[in-house]
C-alpha cells in the first residue's frame, strides 16, 4: 500500500503540468485532492462535455444563503487538471478537506495567515531571487524536463519550513486531521496506491500518519458545526483569480498562466502573436516584424539573465519597448486583456441551481443576451417587443440587487431609448440565491422585493424612485403597495429637501409615461404620478421659505441642491398650475430677510430667469444684498445668485458694474474675507467665461462698449508690412 504526495501551489501552470506527467507515471487507484469533502456529489459534472473552467464549487448556507464560499478552479488549477485525469481513466477521485457544512458552519472570523503559509512556493521563488514563482517553476522543473521527482524535493522543503513553524491551531488544525482521516479511511477501503493532491504547506502533516494519533485527530473533529448546505458549480472569471480582487490564492496573471499551460512549445512566439492581434485590434501598430523582433529581445534578456526561458517580466520589458514607443497604452491593454483577462467560464444547463437562476438562464436566452465579464453598451429601442423585454428585465433585476445591466444616458431625441452597459460578475450567483426566497421567477421575485421595499423606505425619495422602478419593470401587482406607501410617507410629513428629491421620478413619469404597452390595469394608474407630484409640491411650497431659515452654511447647501432638483423637476411636468405654485414660494423665500443668503441669491436669480423679476427689479435687490454688514453674506448671496454659469454677467452690464464696483470698495480686511469664496464661485465657470468677464471689467469686453480706447496708429502701422508678407501680397 503506497501512499505519494503531490505538493503543489493552487492555480500554478508549472504545477498542473508536473502533476498531469507525475499522474500517468504512477497511474493510483485513487485520487484525494483539497477541497470540501462534500462536495464529492458533484464532482461528475467535471466529466461533462458544456464543463469549461474556470469555474468554481460553490457552497452556501440553506437558510442564510449570503454565508457562502467559493472554491475557484481555472484550466491550470492542479486540482482540476487531477480530477480531468482521473475521470478519463475512470479512477476514483474524491475531495478530502474539511466539508463546507463545516467551514460555513463556524461563526465568521479572520484568522491570521502568515505569506508563508497561504503561498510558502511563492515566498521560496522570492528567496531564491525570482519576482514570480512560475518563472522559478519553469526554470527548475519545465527547463529541467524532470518533473516526476520535483514534488519530492518540494516535500522535503517544506518539511524543513514546517519544522520551525509553530503548530498549526484551531480550524487550520481541524483541515489537516480531516485530511489525515480521510487518507486512513481509503486505505482502509483496500486501494493500493493513494495519490493526495494538496497545497504544499499541508503536505509534511499528511507523509507520516502515525506521527498523529487517530485519537488526537478524532479529538480535533469532534462536534464540528453542521449546517445545511447546498454545493454547486457556478462560472468564474480569470478576474476574479487575479490577487488584485482580493482572492487570497489568487495569482497575479491568470491569462498568462493559462497561455503557458495549454501553450506546449513557442510559447513566446505565441505570446506576442496574440498581444499583436489584440493591438490591431484596438487600431494599433503591431506588425509580423514587431512580433519578431519583441521574442528575440525577450529571449535576450532571459539569456542575460541566466534564465531558460522569458519571464512575464521579460515578456512585458521586450512588449514596452517594441510595441510600446512613446506610450505605455500597449502594455496597460495587454496587462488588461491578455495577462490578467476576463474569460468567463461555462457550466452545464442541467447542474443543479435555485429555479430563479434557471429562470433568468432561459430568459437571457431567449432574448438573446450574452452573459460576458466585459463590458458590453446596449442600446434598447423600447417600440420594439424584444428590446422592451430585454429593459423590464433588466430593471426587475436591479431592483432584487442584482446590477448585471446599468443604466447609462441615452443621447438623442425620444423616450423610447435606453442605454445600458452589461457585466456579469460571479458574485452575481450568491445574489440569486439569495433573491430566490422573494420567488421562483425574475418576476415574482422583482415584484415581491418591490413590495418589501416600499413597506420599509423611510425616505419618500427612496419611495417615488421605487415607483418609477416598479413602472419600467412592468410589475403592475406591486403598483398599488408602491402608491399606498407614497401616501402614507407623504402624510406624516417630511423634510422639504426630502420632498424636493422626491420629485424628479414623479415629474418623469407624469410627462412621459414609461412608453410600454401595459394593460388597463396598470393603465390606470398613469394619473397617479402627476397627483402625487402636486401633493408633494404644495407641500414643498408650503415649507421651503420656512426651512431655510437658521441653517448652517453646509445645511444651507444640500438644501439649495435640492431645490435645483426640484426647479429642474417642476420645469419638466411643464404645468401652469404647478410652475406658478413653484414660483410663488420662491418669491416668498426671496423676500424672507432672515433666510440663509444663499438660498435667497439662488431664489432670486431662478425668478429673474423665469421672468418673474425684472432687470430694475434684480439689479434692486442686487444692491441690498451688496450693502449687507457682513462680506461673508454677501458673498454667500453672491453664490446663489451667480450659478455655474457667467452667462447672467457676460449679458447684463449693469448688474457687472454693480459687483465690480462693490469688490473695488471692499476694505483690506473685508476683500481678504470675500476673495477664497469669490474665487470658488468664478471657478465653475468655463475658462472662455472667464475671460470673457475679465475683459469686460477692463474695458474691452462686450458689456462695455462704452469705453473708447485711445488707438496709436503710427504704432499700429508697422504691423501691416508683416501681416502683408505672411499673406503673400507684395508691396
Amino acid at each position: 500500500m503506497t501512499l505519494t504526495l503531490f505538493p503543489i501551489r493552487h492555480h500554478g501552470p508549472g504545477s498542473a503540468r508536473s502533476l498531469a506527467g507525475a499522474l500517468e507515471r504512477l497511474r493510483p487507484d485513487l485520487v484525494l485532492v483539497e477541497g470540501p469533502a462534500d462536495a464529492n456529489l458533484v464532482l461528475p459534472f467535471l466529466a461533462h462535455p458544456d464543463f469549461k473552467p474556470p469555474v468554481a464549487l460553490l457552497g452556501y448556507v440553506n437558510d442564510d444563503p449570503a454565508r457562502a464560499s467559493f472554491w475557484p478552479f481555472a484550466v491550470f488549477s492542479p486540482e482540476f487538471v487531477a480530477f480531468q485525469w482521473a475521470a478519463r481513466l475512470d479512477i476514483p477521485a474524491r475531495f478530502m478537506d474539511l466539508p463546507a457544512s463545516a467551514t460555513l458552519g463556524f461563526e465568521r472570523e479572520d484568522e491570521p495567515e502568515s505569506d508563508l503559509h497561504s503561498d510558502p512556493l511563492r515566498v521560496l521563488a522570492e528567496a531564491a531571487g525570482y519576482s514570480d514563482f512560475e518563472r522559478w517553476w519553469e526554470t527548475l522543473v519545465e527547463a529541467r524536463g524532470d518533473g516526476g521527482d520535483v514534488f519530492g524535493a518540494v516535500l522535503e522543503v517544506m518539511t524543513a519550513v514546517r519544522a520551525d513553524a509553530p503548530a498549526p491551531a484551531g480550524r487550520e488544525a481541524m483541515r489537516e486531521a480531516h485530511m489525515r482521516q480521510t487518507i486512513r479511511a481509503a486505505q482502509k477501503e483496500g486501494f493500493q496506491s493513494i495519490a493526495v493532491v494538496c497545497g504544499a504547506w499541508h503536505a509534511p502533516v499528511l507523509t507520516d500518519l502515525a506521527a498523529y494519533p487517530v485519537k488526537e485527530d478524532a479529538a480535533l473533529l469532534k462536534g464540528l458545526p453542521r449546517a445545511k448546505v447546498t454545493l454547486t458549480w457556478v462560472p468564474w472569471t480569470h478576474g476574479r483569480l487575479s490577487m488584485h480582487s482580493g482572492y487570497g490564492a489568487g495569482v497575479r496573471s491568470p491569462g498568462y498562466y493559462h497561455h503557458l499551460f495549454t501553450t506546449p512549445e513557442h510559447v513566446t512566439e505565441r505570446w506576442f502573436a496574440r498581444a499583436a492581434r489584440l493591438l490591431r485590434g484596438e487600431k494599433l501598430e503591431a506588425s509580423s516584424a514587431s512580433v519578431i523582433e519583441a521574442t528575440r529581445l525577450a529571449n535576450t534578456l532571459a539569456g542575460l539573465r541566466g534564465r531558460a526561458l522569458p519571464g512575464l517580466d521579460e515578456l512585458n520589458e521586450a512588449a514596452l519597448s517594441v510595441f510600446g514607443w512613446d506610450s505605455d497604452l500597449p502594455l496597460r491593454l495587454i496587462e488588461r486583456q491578455l495577462i490578467v483577462g476576463e474569460a468567463l467560464g461555462e457550466v452545464p444547463s442541467d447542474t443543479p441551481t435555485v429555479p430563479l437562476a434557471q429562470d433568468l438562464a432561459r430568459q437571457q436566452k431567449k432574448l438573446r443576451l450574452k452573459v460576458q465579464p466585459e463590458q458590453l453598451e446596449m442600446t434598447l429601442d423600447l417600440r420594439q417587443d424584444n428590446d422592451l423585454a430585454r429593459s423590464a428585465l433588466f430593471h426587475r433585476l436591479n431592483l432584487l440587487g442584482i446590477p448585471w445591466a446599468q443604466e447609462r444616458h441615452a443621447g438623442g431625441r425620444g423616450t423610447f431609448k435606453e442605454a445600458w452597459a452589461l457585466a456579469w460578475q460571479p458574485e452575481f450567483s450568491v445574489r440569486l440565491v439569495q433573491a430566490s426566497r422573494s420567488g421562483q421567477t425574475v418576476a415574482d421575485a422583482a415584484g415581491a422585493q418591490a413590495i418589501e421595499t416600499a413597506r420599509t423606505s423611510a425616505s419618500l425619495s427612496e419611495l417615488t424612485a421605487l415607483l418609477e422602478a416598479v413602472r419600467y419593470a412592468d410589475l403592475p401587482d406591486a403598483l398599488p403597495a408602491a402608491l399606498d406607501a407614497l401616501d402614507a410617507r407623504a402624510a406624516v410629513g417630511a423634510d422639504v429637501a426630502d420632498l424636493l428629491s422626491a420629485l424628479a421620478p414623479l415629474a418623469r413619469l407624469a410627462r412621459y409615461g414609461d412608453v410600454r404597452g401595459r394593460d388597463e390595469v396598470a393603465k390606470g394608474a398613469d394619473e397617479a404620478p402627476a397627483r402625487v407630484f402636486r401633493t408633494l409640491l404644495t407641500r414643498t411650497c408650503v415649507g421651503l421659505p420656512t426651512a431655510a431659515i437658521g441653517l448652517a452654511e453646509d445645511a444651507a447647501g444640500v438644501l439649495q441642491r435640492a431645490v435645483d432638483a426640484g426647479d429642474a423637476s417642476v420645469r419638466l411636468l411643464d404645468d401652469a398650475g404647478a410652475l406658478a405654485e413653484w414660483r410663488a414660494a420662491l418669491l416668498h423665500l426671496a423676500n424672507r430677510l432672515e433666510a440663509h443668503p444663499l438660498l435667497v441669491g439662488d431664489a432670486v436669480r431662478r425668478l429673474r430667469d423665469s421672468g418673474e423679476l425684472d432687470s430694475p427689479e434684480v439689479e434692486r435687490r442686487v444692491s441690498l444684498a451688496l450693502g449687507a454688514d457682513r462680506p461673508g453674506d454677501v458673498t454667500s448671496w453672491l453664490d446663489g445668485f451667480l450659478g455655474h454659469s457667467a452667462a447672467l454677467l457676460l449679458h447684463d452690464s449693469a448688474l457687472l458694474a454693480l459687483l465690480d464696483g462693490w469688490l473695488a470698495g471692499l476694505e483690506g480686511d473685508a476683500f481678504q474675507e470675500s476673495l477664497p469664496l469669490l474665487r470658488r464661485v468664478f471657478s465653475r465657470y468655463e475658462k472662455p467665461e472667464r475671460r470673457a468677464l475679465g475683459e469686460a471689467v477692463r474695458g474691452g469686453g462686450p458689456n462695455r462698449g462704452e469705453a473708447v480706447l485711445e488707438l496709436d496708429e503710427e504704432r499700429a502701422m508697422r504691423v501691416v508690412p508683416v501681416v502683408l508678407r505672411l499673406l503673400g501680397v507684395r508691396q
